[in-house]
């Protein structure tokens, strides 16, 4: 084996001796007091940060996109990762290679090891990732960081960046265990990583979410853009490999924009990401950035894992869709863009997941279902699952594969009397889309 990748999975095994994102102890001390004896690189950035419940990467994606176009040097920190952990943090729209996340965490591993010993809790691994991802963007240097949060806002690690431009992407009911189990507790949280002076670009939201998040923004003085007031999508079309495009845009009209990502949810992406690029530039009426530009800049945007296909006869698609709000965006794109006369869907779902609401927000759109796990510990276990099932799809449209690898079999079986007309949609968790891509022999992205 290749020594480089020894000592990546050499570090990925100590990163995992640490707690994981599911587990967590709500408090900035441990990544502030990490981030001071590193010298604080989150401060010798500009950061663009984004929270919200889906749909976050894609928006990340986008900007950084848009941004790479444009001519700055960015740097990404998106999670989870599908397939490989350095997705996790990019530079210039690539993730970084494993020698260098290496490098990275053992430059900084004795100054965690130094909060360590200072705190009652250990450093998470998301907490290390978060001052590893800070670090290398300040060793680049790059010129702007584009950020998603992990979970919440207000006290996750990576709040702890004064973000210029906050971005928050459509809020709904998910992780309740920590952020609470109405929209109103959960917008609260999220709402907190607009800062003093910063510029808010929201997403469309329930009147509920919206009435904290303008809350927010008032008592701490900063600017807001609103989906569907100062930016939004003007009209879109079904294209090859996409869609087309016009935004409504802080600066005016952005016509015939090529996405090659399928959905509406991905065109209301799209203009969240063009107007957050727009607000860093400090464009508006009487500004407008280079179209061409942007139109280069989506038409370069890949968002691995979300309704990507991976095979044609029959059409796979993986989708890494794990909670109701991410099932029904799902299952609306596959039934507005494309023409399944039998559409069968392969769902693995985490057991803290509300797995029910998964299944009757797809249901209307598949004909079939396979039932089936991935490796996380976290699975729900299929029978578990098929339990849920019965009561909304009937006993007779569902079959249980225990292996993810014979599941997609089945699917692709189930749907081979159709020719043309049949396909396979691989969903329900991030690491079941990850797995899905990695039997397919996509590379991580």
């Amino acid at each position: 084996m290749d020594t480089s990748l020894d000592e990546f999975l050499d570090v990925e095994n100590e990163l995992n001796q640490r707690w994981p994102e599911t587990k967590l102890e709500p408090s900035l001390d441990r990544i502030k007091a990490l981030a001071h004896v590193l010298g604080d690189p989150q401060t010798s950035y500009p950061v663009v940060q984004l929270t919200g419940t889906n749909g976050k990467t894609s928006t990340s994606r986008m900007v950084d996109a848009l941004f790479t176009r444009i001519g700055l040097r960015t740097g990404r920190y998106t999670s989870p990762h599908l397939q490989l952990a350095t997705e996790r943090i990019s530079l210039d729209n690539q993730p970084i290679s494993p020698e260098r996340y290496v490098e990275v965490f053992r430059d900084i591993e004795p100054y965690v090891a130094m909060v360590d010993t200072r705190s009652e809790i250990r450093m998470s691994k998301f907490e290390v990732l978060t001052g590893m991802a800070y670090a290398a963007f300040a060793d680049a240097p790059v010129d702007v960081a584009v950020v998603e949060v992990g979970m919440g806002g207000t006290w996750d690690a990576t709040s702890i960046a004064d973000a210029r431009i906050a971005v928050l992407t459509p809020i709904s009911i998910d992780h309740t265990e920590y952020l609470g189990t109405r929209v109103e507790d959960i917008a609260a949280e999220k709402a907190g990583i607009i800062k003093p002076g910063s510029v808010a670009v929201v997403g469309e939201q329930s009147p509920e979410a919206m009435r904290v998040v303008l809350e927010r923004v008032a008592e701490v003085d900063a600017m807001v853009a609103r989906f569907g007031s100062e930016f939004g999508v003007v009209s879109r079309s079904v294209a090859v490999g996409g869609q087309l495009v016009t935004l409504q845009g802080l600066g005016g009209v952005y016509e015939d924009i090529f996405l090659p990502l399928h959905g509406e949810h991905q065109a209301a992406n799209a203009a969240l990401a063009l107007a957050a690029v727009e607000a860093f530039f400090g464009a508006g009426a009487d500004r407008q950035l280079d179209v061409e530009a942007i139109r280069e800049g989506f038409a370069s945007v890949i968002s691995p894992g979300r309704l990507e296909r991976v095979r044609s006869a029959p059409n796979v698609f993986v989708d890494a869709a794990h909670n109701p709000h991410g099932a029904a965006a799902l299952a609306k794109a596959l039934e507005t863009e494309f023409g399944f006369r039998k559409l069968v869907a392969v769902v693995a779902v985490m057991s803290d997941k509300d797995a029910e609401g998964i299944l009757s927000a797809l249901e209307p759109v598949v004909s079939e279902l396979v039932i089936t796990t991935n490796s996380s510990p976290r699975a729900m276990d299929p029978d578990v699952l098929a339990g849920l099932a019965v009561g909304i799809f009937g006993e007779d449209r569902f079959e249980v594969r225990p292996r993810l690898v014979d599941a997609i079999d089945e699917a692709i079986h189930l749907t081979e009397d159709e020719l043309s007309g049949g396909g396979v949609i691989v969903t329900g968790s991030v690491v079941t889309a990850g797995e899905a891509r990695a039997l397919f022999g996509k590379e991580p992205a």
